[in-house]
């Protein structure tokens, strides 16, 4: 029997994909459906694609909300109906732009913005995709959306005054469209601007250092090493305190039920596991990730201080 793989990996995905068609790999590569990304990349954008596997499902809303970073690649004189080079160009201007204004175009970005969708996108507007809209040939009016860039960094300028391009470093939230910033930068400086490369470097805590492509993944399934490669879904609670749970609670455990304060495992120095101490530890919407005397994962358990009880909020396990 196939294994069913649970957790997160970190892909890295190549140009030519769409996002979609990442999860319909992975799909058969692994012989399992329950698959899904957290936040897509353009077909010609590359890098870090966070994919849930089995019940890392439960994670992929969080997982959309963390912060991202990219490196983009932002060509100056042009304007396109996609905003980035795979699309039709709308017009061209002359670039006359110095590096000091380069930079400060781009300073004037960091904060929150309020960023018009591109038409080219998956928002949906009256049940049907912008994408699909513009494909018809259609444009509608899109609201604003605020989104916030913690920085942006110029890493190249070199090329300016020769081909009139840049590249740079973006931190941002998520909801950040990377071509829309391109194309806003240009209507700042008054020439028009198109994104003509972008890597997605990092998404939360997985980065592109350690992303493997779709062939390293069937790769390591053949030599029976994926596992190494799929972190467990605490991975990504790690910032939240534990707690173990006595084994005479385990059952109401492994049915997903609330369990009380005096069920949780005494992990303090001798002397200061009173009650009294038990209680000032934990502070009501206190969220923990929760263990059993084993250390199996359960999940994350929000603490309830009028009912001195923990509840469940993401529940992991599995029964085998």
């Amino acid at each position: 029997m196939a294994n069913t793989y649970n957790g997160l990996i970190n892909i890295y995905k190549e140009p030519g994909f769409t996002s979609n068609d990442v999860v319909a790999k992975l799909r058969g590569i692994l012989h399992q459906k329950k698959i899904g990304h957290t936040g897509t990349l353009d077909p010609d954008a590359v890098g870090v694609l966070v994919v849930c596997l089995g019940t890392g499902t439960k994670l992929v809303e969080m997982l959309t909300d963390h912060d991202k970073e990219y490196i983009a690649v932002c060509r100056l004189g042009v304007t396109t109906d996609t905003q980035d080079m795979s699309g039709q160009i709308l017009e061209e201007a002359p670039v006359n732009v110095t590096r000091q204004e380069l930079h400060e175009a781009v300073k004037a970005f960091v904060g929150d913005y309020e960023q018009i969708p591109p038409m080219y996108s998956a928002i949906k507007v009256g049940g049907k995709k912008l994408y699909e809209l513009a494909r018809e040939g259609k444009e509608v009016e899109r609201k604003p959306r605020k989104v916030n860039i913690s920085a942006i960094s110029i890493l190249d300028d070199s090329h300016l005054e020769s081909d009139h391009f840049f590249t740079m470093e973006v931190k941002c939230s998520k909801g950040t469209y990377i071509r829309t910033l391109c194309h806003d930068i240009g209507l700042r400086l008054g020439c028009g601007a198109a994104m003509q490369h972008l890597t997605r470097t990092r998404v939360g805590a997985f980065s592109l250092d350690t992303a493997i492509t779709l062939g390293q993944v069937e790769e390591l399934r053949n030599n029976g090493a994926l596992a190494d490669y799929i972190k467990s879904p605490e991975y990504i609670f790690r910032d939240l305190d534990s707690i173990h749970v006595k084994d005479s609670a385990r059952k109401i455990l492994e049915n997903g039920n609330s369990f009380r304060l005096d069920s949780v495992l005494s992990e303090d120095p001798e002397g200061v596991n009173d009650t009294e101490y038990a209680d000032d530890m934990f502070k009501e919407g206190d969220m923990v990730r929760v263990y059993s005397e084993d250390d199996t994962f359960f999940g994350i358990y929000k603490y309830s201080a009028k009912k001195k009880t923990f509840d469940v909020d993401k529940f992991f396990y599995e029964k085998d």
